[in-house]
């Protein structure tokens, strides 16, 4: 399997979106042999590390190096790498009913590992899904199945040709749509959200929702920070809003 380079917006040129790909790493390559969903087609692995895979991974014996040459330069895999299929879109009103969680909406968020780190966040605090769109995001891919560490096997990942109409299916489930915005006049913890079940839109690293995102949502709020620091990184934004919303919930769980 040769390795395609990839782009700035972590996409790989030439590679078929639809076509398998390498994961790595001891979280990202358990997670998808756990996953009835996810075709795994082949499996390489140190001795060391085919000792951690559970007995019916029938792991290919390699060397470290040999891993190391089909990933991208400097991709930590732990001796673990699995050659997989994406998969298979969930149906939005599928993900809704599965989970009562809140939903991530991400615009034009383009960093893999950033995805990757969100739909962590996703799976620790909840969430119902993450949405991102058909274009100007990231495949899924290696890089954010990393950085899942897991999650992405968990948290159903939907891609949305067109965000607006998918902010309006949202609202038409019963979803009220909050922005996240350094600039909005209110706070998230003073937003009187209550019980609503939310829909958080985040936007890209550098320059937040566009006029058009930002217009269709119900809500802008923002996070409350000291300092001097311009905005969050927008995974770590993503985690601080989940916990805020789902704080009452994950209490009751937790007790």
């Amino acid at each position: 399997m040769a390795f395609h380079p990839r782009r700035r917006d972590g996409k790989a040129r030439g590679r078929d979106p639809h076509g398998p790909y390498w994961i790595y790493g001891a979280h990202a390559v358990r997670a998808a042999l756990g996953n009835p969903a996810r075709t795994v087609r082949r499996v390489l692995a140190t001795r060391e590390a085919a000792a951690t895979l559970p007995p019916d991974a029938a792991p290919e014996r390699a060397e470290g190096s040999a891993i190391a040459a089909l990933l991208p330069p400097g991709a930590v895999h732990q001796g673990l790498a699995a050659l997989v299929d994406p998969l298979s879109p969930l149906p939005l009103a599928d993900a809704l009913a599965a989970s009562p969680g809140p939903v991530l909406v991400l615009d034009q968020v383009t960093d893999p590992r950033n995805v990757g780190a969100i739909l962590r966040s996703a799976a620790a605090f909840g969430a119902a899904a993450v949405i991102v769109q058909d274009r100007h995001a990231p495949l899924e891919g290696g890089a954010m199945a990393r950085a899942a560490a897991g999650a992405l096997e968990r948290v159903p990942l939907l891609r949305a040709v067109n965000l607006a109409r998918t902010l309006e299916a949202l609202k038409q489930a019963g979803l009220w749509i909050v922005g996240l915005d350094a600039a909005a006049p209110t706070m998230l913890a003073a937003a009187g959200l209550g019980d609503r079940r939310l829909a958080l839109v985040l936007g890209a690293e550098d320059e937040g929702m566009r006029r058009l995102t930002r217009e269709a949502c119900d809500l802008t709020v923002r996070l409350p920070q000291l300092g001097t620091v311009e905005s969050l990184n927008v995974s770590v934004a993503a985690a601080i809003a989940l916990y805020a919303v789902q704080h009452d919930r994950l209490e009751e769980e937790s007790a």
